[in-house]
């Protein structure tokens, strides 16, 4: 006997196979973690459909049935799901992205790599918020450079708080943070007044 859930998702859903593809491709551009009802509401399906359609990705991922176990996996975390590359890869794409990506970071990147480093750990919306300008690609491309890390997940908010790696300590030729000159000698103490900034 079919129970309701499964007559409703069958009624209401995009076919598995369909659900499961446009859910993958979201997960491929996501920055944050998705939860189900995220991924539910802009898919236009029921939760319960998205919930099988992702369980089923995790098998299809991790080479369940007889399938081929993927270089990347599905997780769970803070509260949704996200794809990561699998913990025995990482020696590959760090060394990848080190060796065959070495060009320069951009001004934008270079603004938000010193936010992180001295603010550490901080979350994207908060790095947002001091550079006043949308920091996702630039997080990406200093995560994909291994120079920053994802340090911890909020548990209530689910957002992501980086901080800086050990890549970015030989990069900059240091042992330590602490050996970084300070910044607040750098700024403007406020005895000539504040420009006022909009």
């Amino acid at each position: 006997m079919v129970d309701t859930e499964t007559m409703l998702i069958e009624e209401t859903a995009r076919p598995i196979v369909d659900l499961e593809r446009a859910i993958e491709a979201i997960l491929m551009v996501a920055d944050e973690p998705q939860s189900l009802v995220s991924l539910a509401t802009s898919l236009g399906s029921p939760v319960p459909a998205v919930r099988q359609s992702i369980e089923r990705l995790v098998a299809d991922f991790d080479g369940e049935n007889g399938g081929v176990r993927r270089g990347f996996e599905l997780r769970e975390v803070g509260g949704g799901w996200r794809m990561y590359v699998r913990a025995e890869y990482d020696d590959a794409v760090r060394d990848f992205v080190l060796t065959q990506n070495p060009s320069r970071l951009s001004q934008a990147a270079l603004e938000t790599l010193a936010v992180i480093t001295y603010k550490q750990p901080i979350s994207r919306g908060a790095i947002a918020s001091i550079r006043a300008v949308n920091v996702d690609s630039v997080v990406r491309t200093l995560l994909g450079r291994g120079l920053i890390t994802e340090a911890f997940t909020d548990s209530e908010t689910g957002a992501i708080h980086y901080a800086t790696t050990d890549t970015l300590l030989a990069q900059l030729g240091v042992n330590s943070l602490d050996e970084l000159p300070q910044i607040s000698p750098l700024l403007a103490d406020g005895s000539e007044g504040f420009d006022d900034v909009r």
